[in-house]
Parts: structure tokens; C-alpha cells; sequence
């Protein structure tokens, strides 16, 4: 009997410790994620940490098991900065929205970076005041 009970007991006690320690795990993420995204300052960073794993470092996109992810090489829709700006604050096709998790400085640094490389060269700057003029209500704020 005493066998049984500790075949039984050993794995829910394993089982019990993963639990506590991915619990743990995932609670710190959630908990540095305002402050990894306060530490992203210039465009070039918010594409790395954000963007590139998607559209990849050379920002030539990328598809493939159902998925498309569009390119910024080259990208004539980025001709007019507030597309951008409209995709970024609120998502499109399977990308995220950032409204409320980006600021305003860093979605227009992004945009930015993205409208000035990768062999784009539109130089009319996105500023934080335009990001905001076209901010809706952060999902889930509204009153």
C-alpha cells in the first residue's frame, strides 16, 4: 500500500512543483513587460524586441503555414506615415494591436525606422502628436 501511495503522490507532488514554478515564471514576465517596453527607446529597438520576429531583420516579411507577414522592404503603402501608424495602434489580419502597450513616442520612433530603412527613404517624420491624433480608446479602457 505504502508503494502505491508514493507512486501516486511523487508525481503530483512533481507535477505540483512545474505548476508553481511556471506559475512563477509567466507572473515575472507579466510583471517586466511595462518595464522592457520603457526601455525601448529608438525605433531600431522597438522593431528588434517587437517587430522583426514576424517581419524579420531584413523587414522582407515572411510566409509560410497559412501565415503572412507582410514586408517593409520596399512597401509602397508606407508612403503615407499615418498607415502605419493606423496598423501599429490597431492591429491587422493576425497582427496585434500595440495601442496601450506602446507608447506614443515609440510607435512614431517605429514607423519611423520602418519608413526610413530597408531601402525605404520617406523622410516626412511621424510625430507622437500624430500617433495620438489617431489613438483610439486602448482595448478594454473604454468607459
Amino acid at each position: 500500500m505504502r508503494t502505491l501511495v508514493n507512486g501516486l503522490i511523487r508525481p503530483l507532488m512533481v507535477v505540483g512543483a512545474i505548476a508553481v514554478a511556471t506559475h512563477a515564471a509567466h507572473a515575472d514576465t507579466a510583471a517586466n513587460i511595462e518595464a522592457k517596453a520603457a526601455q525601448m527607446n529608438t525605433g531600431a529597438e522597438v522593431y528588434q524586441h517587437v517587430c522583426q520576429s514576424c517581419h524579420m531583420p531584413d523587414g522582407k516579411g515572411a510566409q509560410g503555414a497559412g501565415a503572412h507577414f507582410p514586408a517593409f522592404a520596399g512597401n509602397p503603402k508606407l508612403a503615407d506615415g499615418g498607415y502605419p501608424v493606423y496598423v501599429v495602434l490597431n492591429g491587422f489580419g493576425g497582427m496585434p494591436w500595440f495601442n496601450g502597450h506602446l507608447s506614443d513616442e515609440q510607435i512614431a520612433n517605429v514607423v519611423n525606422y520602418i519608413r526610413t530603412s530597408f531601402g525605404n527613404h520617406y523622410t516626412d517624420a511621424v510625430k507622437p502628436s500624430d500617433v495620438a491624433a489617431q489613438k483610439p480608446p486602448a482595448p478594454g479602457m473604454e468607459d
